[in-house]
């Protein structure tokens, strides 16, 4: 999962950004121990199980503003993650993030962050928080994808750029656009632009119509999607019906040879 791999770099970032680490005590806490001590408490105690003691020392972290311990506090509350659901929580935490490192150098170790914050804000403006001022507003939601997509380079906001465009959320419709978009998450790896991006390459919706390279991409997605992504199963199965013989025979020996050059190992 995304949040794991950059909670997994988080204490690297942690200790770019500090010296030599002081005690931290979650239950006595000095106000003038560092941000970055309280982190590295609190991701210790996550990865130890102690949710509720990680939750504490983040939120000190947090409230001195730091970054990487907004962030996975804005997780935890989203997904209700050792604490109490709370998206409107959660939606503040990216929002201090965004507000306070939108200018940041998008090759920074904080970039991946940050870029993230936007992601779930735009998805938050996107549907809406049930009972809060949040509320659902598509055109501000692409505003937030356009800018980690464009700014950062984020594939995550450029694949939902992406579906904005081409289902005309927030905005007139441009499968144009959305091709553009999906391609360059695609050529990052993103699983759901490849397949969107196969899926406008083989039905020609907007671009030039690539049947074999469309179906290739809808392939290769199929075969990296979780069971989650029911939308890329239906995708390329409908491709698949229609498509000719001679265009599946092809399409599966290039998505067959895009694969082992991905997986092959680096020399």
């Amino acid at each position: 999962m995304l949040t794991s791999s950059l909670l997994r770099s988080a204490v690297v970032c942690a200790g770019l950004m500090a010296g030599q680490a002081m005690a931290f005590d979650v239950n006595n806490p000095n106000p003038e121990a560092s941000s970055s001590d309280a982190f590295r408490f609190g991701f210790d105690a996550y990865k130890q199980g102690d949710k509720v003691t990680a939750a504490e020392a983040l939120g000190f972290a947090a409230e001195k503003g730091h970054p990487i311990a907004q962030w996975k506090l804005g997780h935890m509350y989203a997904e209700g993650d050792g604490i109490t659901k709370n998206d409107f929580k959660a939606f503040e935490y990216f929002s201090e993030i965004a507000d306070a490192h939108a200018d940041d150098n998008p090759s920074g170790p904080e970039a991946r962050f940050v870029s993230n914050a936007f992601v779930q804000l735009g998805t938050y403006y996107k549907n809406g928080i049930p009972n809060s001022d949040v509320k659902a507003d598509p055109s501000r939601a692409r505003q937030f994808f356009t800018y980690a997509a464009s700014y950062f380079g984020d594939p995550d906001a450029q694949l939902n750029l992406a579906r904005m465009f081409y289902e005309g959320q927030g905005g007139e419709r441009d499968t144009l656009q959305a091709a553009r978009w999906a391609k360059l998450a695609a050529d990052k790896g993103n699983v759901g632009a490849q397949a969107l991006l196969g899926h406008l390459l083989f039905e020609g919706d907007g671009v030039k119509r690539e049947p074999v390279v469309g179906l290739m991409f809808l392939s290769v997605a199929r075969e990296r999607a979780s069971p989650k992504q029911r939308w890329i199963f239906e995708m390329q199965e409908q491709a698949l019906s229609v498509a000719t013989e001679s265009e599946r025979r092809t399409a599966m020996a290039l998505a067959e040879d895009f694969l082992e050059k991905e997986d092959a190992p680096n020399p």
